[in-house]
This record gives C-alpha cells, structure tokens and sequence, in this order.
C-alpha cells in the first residue's frame, strides 16, 4: 500500500485523471454503437478507448510496467465504484429529465437500462481491460530494454507494437466473454472485429503519440517521479 501511495505522488494527477476518466467514459459509450459492419464493429467507447492505452504507454515508459498495471487497475476500481452508483441510481423511482420532454415511460426505461449496465458487459470490460493492461504493459517495457536510443523512434515503436497486440486482446477477450456468448458472434466475427477494431484504435494512438512522447520527455527532464524510481532503483 505503501508503495501505492508513493506511486500516486509522483505521476501527475492530470495523467492519472485522464486515465482513469477515458475509462469510465469507454464503458459508459460502449453502449451506443458506432460502426456495425459484418468484419467491423465499433461502438462510441472507440473515441476515447485509444486514451487509456496512450497513458499506459507513457506511465510504462518512465515508471515500468508494475507501475502502469497499478494505475490500470485502480482506473478499473474506480470504473467498477462509478458502474455500481450508476446501477443504484438506475432502481430509484424518480424520472429522467428525458421522460418529461417526450411524456413516454419506454424512453424513462431505456435510460435507466442503459445507465444501469449488464453485469456480463461489466464483467466483460473488466476482464478484457485488466489482461489487456497486463499484456500492454510488458509486452511495452520488454520492447523498451531492447531498444538503445531514447528518441521518439523507440517511443513509436513499441508503444505502437504494444499497443496493437493490447487492443486485440482487450477487443478479444470482451468479443468471447459478451459477444459470443450472449449475442450469438460466430468465432470468424470475434476474431476479424477484434483485429479490425484494434487497428482502428491503433490508429487514433498514432496521431497523438508524439504529443505522449513529449509529455514523457518533460518529466524525464524535470525528474518528475523521483522518489518511487528511487525506491524501485534500490529494492
């Protein structure tokens, strides 16, 4: 716990927070589709879901892969915290602004399915989330000690490596656990929307990475995270 507490100070609230709500967002725009093509489906949790493995790839690059596994599953705690509150808010009696612009009950139900969540979608994310964060972070860190130069070639590499074989799995592991289980996908579906998907998601990555790098590069230059690097250099 300790070490938790030591972790938190040193990365920047802003990266954390970031993290943490692109997370929350994710889950909560996975409900509405974007894209629903026989080989390519994409729900609204696409535009932001890149966000969550950029930080990853930043956190990893200067505090290791233990370090970004620790935030991914604290965003994942609070994520699960946020989709609770949402479900028990879903039960109450009250009505949804909605209900009293439209006067349809239906409408007052949707929502408050909608905001409520599935258990499986839940459980599906969370598992999906928590491997692909394990795989991302030190498949990232590994490709990290085998690359000499510290410049925005290596960054892009495995960032971009790491990143792709994360989002497959992540797209992977919530494809079988919900959608071939619940919604019937044949398991070409499963594996063609997952790659697809996550070359999708590769993509808005790549456009941002060099902001990431640059971001990294100014707490490299400002030592920002001393204190657990130093705690970590010596265990």
């Amino acid at each position: 716990m300790e070490d938790y507490k030591v972790l938190l100070r040193s990365i920047p609230a802003a990266t954390v927070s970031l993290f943490i709500v692109s997370v929350i967002m994710m889950n909560l725009l996975a409900n509405k589709e974007l894209i629903s093509l026989p080989y390519l489906a994409l729900d609204c949790g696409f535009v932001v879901s890149w966000v969550s493995f950029l930080c990853q790839d930043m956190i990893c690059k200067r505090f290791g892969a233990k370090a970004s596994i620790k935030i991914s599953i604290l965003a994942l705690a609070v994520n699960l915290a946020v989709s609770l509150c949402f479900w028990a808010c879903s039960l109450t009696p009250g009505m949804w602004g909605a209900y009293y612009d439209t006067g349809m009950i239906e409408v007052n139900t949707a929502l408050n399915a909608t905001i409520g969540g599935t258990w499986y979608v839940v459980l599906g994310s969370s598992l999906a989330m928590l491997v692909s964060a394990v795989v991302n972070s030190t498949l990232n860190q590994s490709l990290g000690r085998m690359l000499k130069k510290n410049n925005f070639a290596s960054f892009a590499f495995r960032s971009y490596v790491s990143t792709g074989v994360g989002q497959f799995i992540d797209n992977l592991v919530f494809a079988i656990v919900v959608s071939h289980t619940f919604f019937g996908w044949t398991w070409v579906q499963v594996l063609m929307c997952s790659l697809t998907g996550a070359v999708a998601e590769l993509l808005c990555e790549v456009f941002l990475s060099p902001v990431g790098y640059k971001v990294v590069r100014s707490w490299e230059r400002e030592n920002v995270g001393a204190e657990y690097l130093k705690r970590h250099a010596t265990a």
